[in-house]
């Protein structure tokens, strides 16, 4: 993996230096302000350098969560997957080595204005809220939010009318949250993703909600959970990364994935982990 990633920051060739604070363009994003601003706004400057001072301690602190194909360990613990590679990768271009923090995600902008960590990088839904409290970067990649039940099961549940009555699980602070309670349906709220899955798996509960992503990786035959399948796709999304209010690593990420997208680094890294459909073309 080390030899992997040398080798795409060679090919990359890219070089940063110290850029001014600021956004990606657009008007400040900050709590209260415009919601329909664009991804990419980096609200009120900062009067320190993100850049300089990731580039200080040596490390870009990533707060994620363990949701395959995004971000998970492999066989010897170490953190892989579509956006943990990018993240290494981005890190290499900056001179900094990537360091993996498992946070709650419903206390992820709090992290992230507290330096708990330095960017929020985790197939993480561009919404009002993170908008608000967050410099955050250009959608690199579509999802949305599905339901999934008992693959014998899935017939009785097609439409979002038939799903009243039953018992959801979802991660806690997620978007699949945000959907459920917008349809006014009960659910129970887990640490991560994957514990969701693991209610349905049980039969804890009738059904969950996850990223249409983690569905393709995760559920239905020749994965970790065959007797799954999902049936409504309840919305349509975006992923972005988030970084703090004014940061200029927000640019310096924007430019770094134009760059390695033009390099055929993204679409290589999204065909290792099957997202290659889900890349949005840059």
């Amino acid at each position: 993996m080390k030899r992997r990633l040398t080798a795409l920051a060679l090919a990359l060739g890219l070089t940063f230096t110290l850029a001014a604070c600021g956004g990606t363009g657009g008007t400040a994003n900050t709590p209260g302000g415009n919601s329909e601003s664009p991804a990419g706004n980096s609200g009120t400057p900062t009067a320190e350098s993100d850049m300089a001072y990731v580039k200080e301690k040596g490390t870009l602190v990533v707060g994620m969560t363990d949701f395959k194909p995004m971000d998970y360990k492999d066989e010897n613990g170490e953190w892989i997957g579509f956006d943990a590679d990018m993240a290494k990768a981005f890190a290499e271009s900056l001179g900094v080595k990537a360091e993996f923090i498992e946070i709650n995600w419903d206390n992820k902008l709090m992290e992230l204005d507290t330096k708990g960590i330095d960017v929020i990088w985790n197939g993480m839904t561009i919404n009002d809220e993170v908008k608000a409290g967050a410099s955050v970067s250009e959608p690199y990649c579509r999802n949305g939010q599905v339901v999934v039940v008992p693959a014998d099961k899935a017939e009785d549940y097609q439409t979002v009318e038939s799903l009243s009555g039953l018992s959801f699980a979802v991660e806690n602070g997620s978007q699949g949250a945000a959907q459920l309670d917008a349809l006014n349906l009960n659910y129970v709220a887990k640490t991560t993703q994957a514990d969701a899955l693991m209610e349905v798996a049980s039969g804890a509960s009738d059904a969950c909600v996850i990223d249409l992503l983690m569905a393709g990786a995760m559920i239905g035959e020749g994965t970790s959970y065959p007797e799954l399948t999902y049936t409504v796709q309840l919305n349509d999304e975006e992923y972005g990364v988030a970084f703090r209010q004014g940061s200029d690593l927000t640019e310096a990420f924007n430019t770094f994935w134009k760059e390695a997208y033009d390099a055929g680094t993204v679409m290589e890294m999204a065909t290792t982990y099957g997202v290659q459909e889900s890349v949005i073309e840059k």
